[in-house]
Parts: structure tokens; C-alpha cells; sequence
């Protein structure tokens, strides 16, 4: 069983394959954590909660009950009544105090896993997943709250989730709704977070825990611009193999909070939850909160461990498209190469050229509704621009599909412009605060989805669309941060709810698309790389990774994406040179190389590319093709990053039976006088053989993983290769290299 309730020492066991998490109760109930880490045997370690030691528990030593509060290793800490790290829980009642106390009550275990409402959220079958509810009461505020664990033991993972119960007869306002909280003795912990900013999300940063707060957050309605809601706390010299690590990820797509604790007496809490900024919601006597969920794991193996949970999980536990493990057609978007000046013949021109090559999908990007030449106008018109699509868009469809070619679209369905026909008929339904002229970010406002009737305006302008004529796939776009924070439909004292509830507004309206059309593929996308999250995960497949495509810059961006995601989630498309971002000239075959990491796509205008580039087209192709069930299935190492090193960036991807694994490296500055380079190779079976293809050469997979390969011959800066290492008792037909 993953799940094990000891009745005398009062204690829970949750076991994974490899790790052991331990609950307390204290003798008033208090829910305490006594040990998460390498797999036990037995229970044990109930010690750690340190209650036989001053100042004792509340009822042992009742003048001291605040500084135990202080210093207890709770699961969920609430706030106001004497603990002073961060609170998982802020509640004031109808009178307007601010306090709560939680108490044990009881339990229950379930095979299988409870769905969350209205929330993305993992799932598994009876077999699969095991769910513990611990069920706590504040009897003062008539208050449940449930605690729920849920194991995944395959995969190492254990989520968490709060439910909160008003089971009184007044309202209850509840400030703060954290999802998990993790208390540790401080072990020299270095903290670990993606931060960057547009064209340039998920930079892996590291540093020592200071005392104190440390936190990553957003309060922009959308997750992961700037910083992400994901934490790792790591132990002194962890590496990709060896080291203790603990991580948290939040599935949700909108304001989080990430943030470590170091206190004066060098413990450690760690919580992640909705962003408190700004966040106030009435819970009226009756209702009920739900709190997203967090996925937690731990490695004693280092980042890599942690890095292949995380992607396995996903995989298979979150991730719902049929296109999960299915070919994805290799598109190709015309958004760099025509931008808003494009009509049916260009589009036809680029399809055209693109099927020549073995591309498989044309995506018509933003600039086809409305009066749409510009990025000033039309959001919320989604009636086609016959003027640039002569015939409508079900001839065009026809067309690129006479082709033998799949047909995709762009929409942006939660903006609307200043300048639409939709804004001077509602101009109310844009978020603002009545009185004050909103604020715009690209010349646009945000809708407001937490009222019913927008959301289904919203909708039917995109399922119309897509009922009209057989498209494959939808890019769904989000390119600006919520602000002006208002809503006419809610009350003066719930306008602090208007955050979550557009966030649950996009969630049901993501549900009824992938329900309405279930074989749509459908990739999120917001200014580029703005909400890559779990959330958005649970609805699409893909995910855009970034607007920033340049090989060079990719290589830390996809980086820090694959240190968490699985690689098939994210968008990597091949762009035109010189890079529109960055001005940067790479060559062709490193940006087909180092997009093969992701969904493989291509962004430019097929038509003005060289010829040169044109005839790589095929072999790129080709290339994806043959890898494509191995980069979305297998098992991912990191083996080098130029961050670090200056030089040279290198990754591989190991089938899960060892059969064979492919690795890419780029060269990303050359440097003189300098011998090859070794590196070892990871994921192979030590006692069997392995051909390189294309050379030869045969090596042992303990040679490989222990001694190592020779990286040689990368001429230039930017250069790079692909090594695809295969099982001699496997039979493959050679491909291209």
C-alpha cells in the first residue's frame, strides 16, 4: 500500500518507489511533518517534530503556546495566532479578525484520485495513484479544511491540495489560500528558480538560502514571464547525479507564489500557492474553496532524477491529448515571414513551397479577421478579412488541404481591442475599474472571463470559426498581463476574487474547446512563453516556448524549459536568418538541430530562403520523423550547458529500454588551440554494444557512460551535431545524419 496509517504513534506513511513522506498528529491535533526523503522501511522518526523538547506542545506548556506555534513542523500553517513564518492560510471572519487553528479529525484513503472542479489536475487510475484526505476543523470558525496527498508511486511524485469548507452561518473572508507548505531543517540549502522576461523565460537560476524569505511570484494574472511557479531546494554541490532535491510546481496558469523560509533557528519552509497580492475571497456559509494542486517530488539522485519524474509524470499523468505520444504534423507558421501582410496567394505560395519540402501543416497567424493590418485593432472580431482572403477562409482550407497539407489558426480569444467593433458595443466587458481610462499593453484590454455571457461570446467566436471549414489546429494566444483590476459583475467586496475567477473562466473555456473538438491539436501560447505552466499543460499538448527563436538563445531558454517539462511540450520552431530578436546568423542545420528538442516546426518565409537552405529541408525532416517517438517518450539527461562552460551545450535522449539514445551538441563559441571533448553518456545498458551511425564506430555502453565519447570536428561558432548511438541487437534502418 502507498498509503499506511500507524493508530499508535498516530502517524501516516506515504510511499513512492523511491521516497518516504511522514505525517504527525501531535495529542491536540495538531497536523505536524515529520520527514520527507529515501524510502523507509518502517515508521519511524517521529522524534523530529521535537515535541518533547522546549517549548513543548500547548498541552504540556500552555504559557508558551505561540512559540511553539512558531517552531512546529506543520502541513499547513495558518495565520494570525503566534506562528510567524509565511502562512499557508489567512482568514478573517465576518466580524473582520484575522486568525485560524486547524485540528486533526479524521482520515480517509481512496484508490484513484478525486477529480479537482473547474481545475486542471493530474489523474491516474486505482492501480496508479493512491489519495490520502486528512481532514482538519477549526471549530471556532466552523471551518474544514482537507489536506490531500496524492502518491504516485512509479514516478516518485506525491501531489497536494486544500479544500476549504465554510460550515457556519457567516461569511468568511478568506486573504490567503496557499497549496502546500514543506517544513525542513536547513541543510545549506541552495535555492533553485526559472526567471527571464519575454524572449527570454526559464533562465535556470541558483543561490545559497539566506535567512529570511526568498520568493519567486507573479501577480500579472499569467505564470511564467518573468519567474515561474516552480522552486527546488537543492543540498551543497547537488549536480545532474548526485545531491538531495526537493521541488514544488504549481498547476495553475495565473498569480503564484513560490517562496522559501530560512529561520532563526535554521528551519525551512517552503510553500507554494496563489499569489496573496491582491487575492480576496468570500466564502459565504455553505461554499467551499478549492486550491490548485502542487506537485511535489524528491530526489537523492540530483536534478536529473528529479527532471525525469517530473517528465514521466506529466507524461502520463496530466497531459490528456490524443497527440501526446501521436506523429504532430511538422507545420510551418507564417507569422515571421509575412507578419500582418499576407493574403490567400501568399499563403498559398508558402504552402506550396513547404509541401515541396516535406512540411505537413501551414499555420495562418495573427492578422486574418477584422480590419486586423496592424496589432491595434479587431481583437474580439473574429469574422474573416475577405479583402486578404478572397473566397473566405473554408477556400482557403480547401486549398491548402488539396495540397495534402493540414491547416491550422491563430486566435487571441481573451483580448479585445479599443479599436472593435465588439468594444464600442460592450466596452464594459473589458477588465477596468469604472471611473479610471484602463491601461493598455499592445494597443489591447482583456476581457473580462469571469462573466458567463463573455466567456461564451468568447467561445463561440472560436468554435464558429472551426466548425466552418476542417482545421487541425489551434494556436491559442495571450499577449498581454492583466491590469486595471475591475469587474462590474462583481460585488464591491469580491473584487478581489476577479484573478481566479479569469483564470477558472479560461480553464472552462479550454474544457469545452478540447471537448467539442476532441482530435484538435491545440498549442498555447502567451506573448511567447508567458503561461508555460502545468495549467496550460492539462489542455494542450505543446506549449510555445518562447517568441525568442534563435538557436543560441533557445539553448538556455529550452534548457531551463526541459529541467521540468517533458521535451515534446515544448514549441520549437526553425526561423529565418539574420534572428528578427536578436539579429543573430546561425546555421541552418543548428536551428533544425536544436529545434528537434521540441515539437519541430518551421517560422519563415520558404519562398526568399536560399536554395541551400531550401535542400536541408527534407533531410530536417526526415531527422524529425525518425526521432520523434524517442524525443517524446524517452528519457532526457542533460550533459553539458554552455552557460556554464562557455562553449559547449549537449544533451541527450535515451530510449527507456536502452535501445538507443540520441545526443545533440552545439558548439556555441569556438575557441582555439583546444583538443576534443569528453563527455559521458548516460540512460544505455552497460553490458551491450553500441554502433554510431554513420561512422562505424562501435563502443560499449559502459565505455560510453564511464569513460566517455569524443565530441570532435565542430568547425566554427554555432556549429553542431547530432550522434544517434544504437543497440547492435537492434536492427534500424540508418537515416540521415
Amino acid at each position: 500500500m502507498a498509503i499506511q496509517f500507524d493508530e499508535k504513534r498516530n502517524m501516516f506513511k506515504l510511499d513512492t518507489k523511491c521516497t518516504t513522506y511522514l505525517i504527525g498528529i501531535s495529542k491536540e491535533g495538531y497536523v505536524g511533518h515529520i520527514y520527507y526523503g529515501k524510502r523507509l522501511k518502517e515508521f519511524g522518526g517521529g522524534y523530529l517534530l521535537r515535541t518533547e523538547e522546549f517549548p513543548f506542545t500547548p498541552e504540556a506548556n500552555k504559557r508558551e503556546k505561540a512559540a511553539f506555534l512558531d517552531v512546529y513542523p506543520t502541513e499547513y500553517p495558518t495565520g494570525g495566532l503566534g506562528d510567524y513564518r509565511e502562512s499557508c492560510l489567512d482568514i478573517r471572519n465576518s466580524e473582520g479578525y484575522m486568525g485560524s487553528e486547524i485540528f486533526y479529525k479524521e482520515y480517509l484513503v481512496e484508490d484513484g484520485k478525486p477529480h479537482l472542479p473547474g481545475l486542471p489536475a493530474s489523474f491516474g487510475e486505482k492501480d496508479e495513484v493512491q489519495t490520502l484526505q486528512i481532514i482538519c476543523e477549526d471549530p471556532i470558525l466552523r471551518m474544514r479544511v482537507t489536506l490531500m496527498y496524492s502518491v504516485f508511486e512509479e514516478e516518485d511524485i506525491i501531489t497536494r491540495s486544500v479544500k476549504i469548507e465554510n460550515q457556519g452561518e457567516k461569511a468568511l473572508h478568506l486573504e490567503k489560500v496557499y497549496s502546500a507548505c514543506l517544513d525542513m531543517d536547513n541543510q545549506e540549502f541552495e535555492m533553485i528558480d526559472l526567471c527571464g522576461s519575454w524572449a527570454r523565460e526559464r533562465y535556470i537560476q541558483r543561490e545559497k538560502l539566506r535567512y529570511g524569505r526568498q520568493r519567486v511570484s507573479s501577480s500579472r494574472g499569467e505564470s511564467s514571464h518573468q519567474e515561474h511557479p516552480f522552486m527546488a531546494l537543492v543540498t551543497p554541490d547537488t549536480t545532474q547525479e548526485t545531491g538531495e532535491v526537493y521541488a514544488m510546481h504549481f498547476v495553475y496558469s495565473g498569480n503564484f507564489t513560490a517562496q522559501a523560509e530560512r529561520t532563526q533557528f535554521d528551519y525551512v519552509r517552503m510553500v507554494l500557492g496563489i499569489c496573496a497580492e491582491g487575492f480576496r475571497w468570500n466564502l459565504k456559509a455553505g461554499e467551499s474553496f478549492q486550491a490548485p494542486e502542487v506537485v511535489l517530488t524528491y530526489s537523492a539522485e540530483g536534478l536529473g532524477k528529479m527532471t525525469r519524474s517530473f517528465h514521466d509524470f506529466y507524461r502520463k499523468h496530466l497531459i490528456r491529448s490524443p497527440y501526446l505520444y501521436k506523429k504532430r504534423p511538422i507545420l510551418i507558421n507564417n507569422w515571421e515571414a509575412t507578419y500582418f501582410d499576407f493574403n490567400t496567394e501568399k499563403l498559398l505560395a508558402i504552402a506550396k513551397g513547404a509541401k515541396e519540402q516535406g512540411i505537413e501543416m501551414l499555420v495562418m497567424d495573427d492578422g486574418w479577421f477584422g480590419k486586423r493590418n496592424f496589432d491595434d485593432s479587431s481583437l474580439g472580431d473574429w469574422t474573416v478579412n475577405e479583402e486578404k482572403l478572397k473566397g473566405g477562409l473554408p477556400h482557403l482550407v480547401k486549398q491548402v488541404r488539396d495540397l495534402g497539407m493540414e491547416f491550422g489558426i491563430w486566435f487571441e480569444p481573451e483580448m479585445i481591442s479599443p479599436d472593435s467593433d465588439l468594444y464600442r458595443v460592450h466596452p464594459d466587458w473589458a477588465i477596468q475599474i469604472p471611473g479610471r481610462e484602463p491601461g493598455q499593453i499592445r494597443a489591447q484590454y482583456v476581457l473580462d472571463l469571469s462573466r458567463q455571457e463573455v466567456r461564451d461570446y468568447a467561445y463561440e467566436c472560436v468554435a464558429k470559426i472551426l466548425r466552418s471549414a476542417p482545421i487541425s489546429y489551434v494556436k491559442w494566444d495571450m499577449n498581454r498581463q492583466l491590469t486595471d483590476l475591475g469587474s462590474i459583475a462583481l460585488l464591491a467586496d469580491a473584487q478581489g476574487e476577479l484573478s481566479h475567477r479569469y483564470m477558472l473562466g479560461v480553464y472552462e473555456m479550454q474544457e469545452r474547446l478540447v471537448t467539442e473538438f476532441p482530435d484538435l491539436l491545440l498549442e498555447n501560447c502567451s506573448g511567447g512563453g508567458a503561461r508555460f505552466d502545468p495549467g496550460m499543460l492539462y489542455y494542450s499538448p505543446q506549449i510555445w516556448c518562447s517568441d525568442d527563436t534563435d538557436a543560441i538563445e533557445r539553448l538556455r531558454i529550452q534548457e531551463g524549459t526541459a529541467l521540468i517539462y517533458p521535451l515534446s511540450a515544448m514549441g520549437a520552431h526553425v526561423s529565418d536568418c539574420p534572428n528578427h530578436i536578436v539579429g543573430r546568423r546561425t546555421p541552418f542545420e543548428t536551428r533544425a538541430n536544436v529545434a528537434l528538442a521540441g515539437t519541430f516546426g518551421y517560422e519563415l518565409d520558404i519562398t526568399r530562403i536560399s536554395e541551400e537552405e531550401k535542400k536541408q529541408i527534407p533531410g530536417q525532416t526526415a531527422l524529425y520523423h525518425k526521432y520523434r517517438e524517442l524525443i517524446q517518450k524517452g528519457d532526457y539527461y542533460r550533459i553539458a550547458s554552455w552557460t556554464d562552460k562557455k562553449s559547449l551545450d549537449c544533451w541527450e535522449v535515451a530510449a527507456k529500454d536502452a535501445s538507443h539514445a540520441l545526443v545533440t551538441c552545439v558548439q556555441v563559441l569556438a575557441q582555439p588551440n583546444i583538443h576534443s571533448r569528453k563527455i559521458k553518456l548516460k540512460g544505455l545498458d552497460k553490458e551491450k554494444t553500441y554502433r554510431l551511425e554513420g561512422s562505424g564506430e562501435v563502443y560499449s555502453g559502459e565505455e560510453l557512460m564511464y569513460c566517455g565519447f569524443l565530441i570532435k570536428g565542430l568547425e566554427g561558432d554555432f556549429a553542431s551535431r547530432l550522434y544517434h548511438f544504437v543497440r547492435e541487437d537492434v536492427q534500424e534502418e540508418e537515416g540521415p545524419q
